[in-house]
């Protein structure tokens, strides 16, 4: 009788934590800045229909880099607690913190099944305040930790090199189009120093505004206004969005 092949729990761990990692790398780069008016999220995406940034709830947003199928259903969860839980209590009871948890929870119980494999997914959860001292910005990695950030974070792709060029570049009080700016060149980077140029078609762009009047502050911004942003300074840009609202 052969002797059953033996896997150290450690060792599995590690095993089922470098081939999430592997997976998520493979996508593309997202970034998430505070800026002053609120939270912008930037990826490059060249499709028009699946989206790495979406709507949660009034003041939420979500980020995801790696399987899109593994993520949207993540999303699609997110979507039904919050509606659920503004429905049975009060809307302000929906908070980006209590959403991290829940997504926080499930992917912690995948990561640790053996009957399934992790999930290759790294999710980003983002409320805009009523102030920028009141925004929130929760990184969640495949295992289901929380992450606590500031200022800026990025997921996916060589996540940790954008990391470190956003933190030594990104400012409090920045404009949407300087923070947007800052955002492109970041993602723009390649792994051996060299930049290259990602056209306004292939990014994918949303903010969470908190100077909107409407209960919901997430917008994306697409077509003749990104281009704007990208090509003019912050303050102008910023005038002329909110005259065509």
């Amino acid at each position: 009788m052969s002797t059953p092949f033996y896997v150290s729990p450690q060792q599995a761990m590690a095993d089922r934590a470098e081939y999430a990692r592997k997976g998520i790398a493979r996508g593309r780069s997202l970034v998430v800045l505070q800026y002053a008016d609120g939270i912008v999220f930037v990826g490059e995406n060249p499709s028009r229909a699946l989206h790495k940034f979406s709507e949660i709830y009034d003041r939420i947003g979500f980020a995801a880099a790696g399987k899109y199928n593994e993520y949207e259903n993540l999303r699609i969860g997110g979507v039904r607690y919050a509606d659920l839980r503004g429905y049975t209590y009060d809307r302000d009871d929906v908070t980006a913190r209590g959403l991290a948890n829940v997504y926080a929870q499930t992917l912690g119980t995948i990561f640790s099944s053996a009957a399934e494999k992790p999930y290759e997914v790294e999710l980003v959860v983002a409320e805009v305040g009523e102030t920028p001292e009141g925004d929130q910005i929760y990184r969640l990695p495949h295992d289901g930790s929380i992450v606590d950030e500031h200022g800026s974070v990025a997921v996916g792709g060589n996540a940790e090199q954008i990391s470190s060029y956003l933190d030594q570049r990104h400012q409090d009080g920045m404009s949407l189009a300087e923070a947007l700016k800052l955002a492109v060149q970041a993602l723009s980077r390649d792994t051996n120093g060299t930049q290259r140029e990602i056209p306004a078609e292939r990014l994918e762009v949303a903010v969470l505004d908190r100077t909107r009047p409407q209960q919901r502050k997430f917008k994306r911004i697409v077509g003749r206004q990104l281009g704007r942003l990208l090509e003019t300074d912050g303050a102008s840009t910023e005038a002329e969005s909110s005259e065509e609202e």
